[in-house]
C-alpha cells in the first residue's frame, strides 16, 4: 500500500507537469503564413521628390589586421521614404511622435479594402466611404480598432517613379507632376466619426492622393492620433481579413516618422 506523502507527491508532480504544458501551449507563437509588407531601403527606395534618399556607405568591409572578417556601414536617408510610418505629429502640433504612438496601436486585427481595379486607370482615384461601405457589405462591418489597409494596386510599379508616382523628376518643381490614388478627405473624416480605426496604410507614397494640396486626409487623421504607413508593400498577397498586423517603426525620439518594418500573420487555414 502507498504511503499517503507520495501519493499527495504524485498529484503535485502531475499538476505541475499539465500546468507547465498549458503554459507552453499558451505561449507559443501563432501558426499560419508570414507575409512582409515591407520594401528593402537601398537607392532604388521611393521618396518624395523633395526629401532626400536612402543612402549606404562602407566605413569597412573586410579581413582585419587580425585575420577575421568585418563590416560596418553608415546609413542617411529622409524620415518619410521607403515602406515608413507618419506619425501623428506630422501634420498634427502637439499630438504622438514616433516613438510616443502606443504600441498596441501598431499591431492587431487587419483588413485590405481593394479598389485596386478603380485606380487601374485613374491614377488620381480618391477612396470613398462608398469604397468601404462596399467591403462592409460583402464581408461585415470591419472591426472596432481594425488597422485598415488600401490597395490601389499602385505596389506593382514599385520601385519606377515614372509609373508609381507620375513623375521621376526630383525636386520641388515635381510635386505638381505627381500622380497617385489616395484616401478622400472626406472617407478620413467618416472613418474618424464612425468607425474606430487604430491606423491606415496603403501601397502609395502618400495617405493623399499625389495631386493634394492641402493634405487634408493626413491633417484629419492625425488630428485624432491615427497614424499612416506608406509604400506598403504585398497587399496583393493579403486576404480581405482575418488576419493580423505588426509594424514597428524605428523608435526615432521626436521623429515625424521613419522606417518601417511591417509584417502581416495570415491565419492558419484549417
Amino acid at each position: 500500500m502507498k504511503r499517503p506523502g507520495i501519493i499527495v507527491s504524485l498529484l503535485l508532480f502531475t499538476c505541475f507537469t499539465l500546468a507547465a504544458a498549458s503554459a507552453q501551449q499558451r505561449s507559443s507563437f501563432p501558426s499560419g503564413t508570414i507575409v512582409d509588407l515591407s520594401y528593402p531601403f537601398d537607392e532604388q527606395s521611393v521618396y518624395w521628390p523633395t526629401a532626400e534618399t536612402f543612402k549606404l556607405e562602407k566605413d569597412f568591409e573586410g579581413t582585419t589586421e587580425l585575420g577575421y572578417y568585418y563590416s560596418a556601414y553608415r546609413y542617411a536617408a529622409a524620415e518619410h521614404g521607403g515602406t515608413h510610418i507618419d506619425a501623428p505629429v506630422h501634420f498634427a502640433k502637439g499630438h504622438n511622435t514616433v516613438d510616443a504612438i502606443p504600441l498596441d496601436q501598431l499591431m492587431g486585427t487587419a483588413i485590405v479594402v481593394d479598389v485596386s481595379s478603380k485606380c487601374a486607370n485613374n491614377p488620381d482615384y480618391l477612396i470613398s466611404a462608398s469604397d468601404f461601405r462596399n467591403w462592409e457589405r460583402r464581408y461585415g462591418r470591419m472591426p472596432n480598432g481594425a488597422i485598415v489597409l488600401l490597395r490601389t494596386g499602385f505596389g506593382q510599379f514599385y520601385p519606377d517613379r515614372k509609373k508609381y508616382l507620375g513623375t521621376d523628376q526630383r525636386g520641388a518643381g515635381a510635386v505638381a507632376s505627381l500622380h497617385f490614388p489616395g484616401l478622400a478627405p472626406e472617407t478620413a473624416r467618416w472613418l474618424t466619426q464612425y468607425r474606430s480605426i487604430k491606423a491606415i496604410g496603403l501601397d502609395t507614397a502618400s495617405i493623399d492622393y499625389g495631386q493634394s494640396k492641402l493634405f487634408e486626409s493626413h491633417r484629419i487623421l492625425f488630428a485624432q492620433n491615427i497614424p499612416a504607413f506608406e509604400n506598403v508593400a504585398n497587399l496583393d498577397k493579403l486576404p480581405p481579413n482575418g488576419f493580423f498586423v505588426i509594424a514597428l517603426p524605428m523608435k526615432i525620439k521626436g521623429g515625424s516618422g521613419g522606417p518601417l518594418r511591417i509584417i502581416a500573420l495570415l491565419s492558419k487555414q484549417k
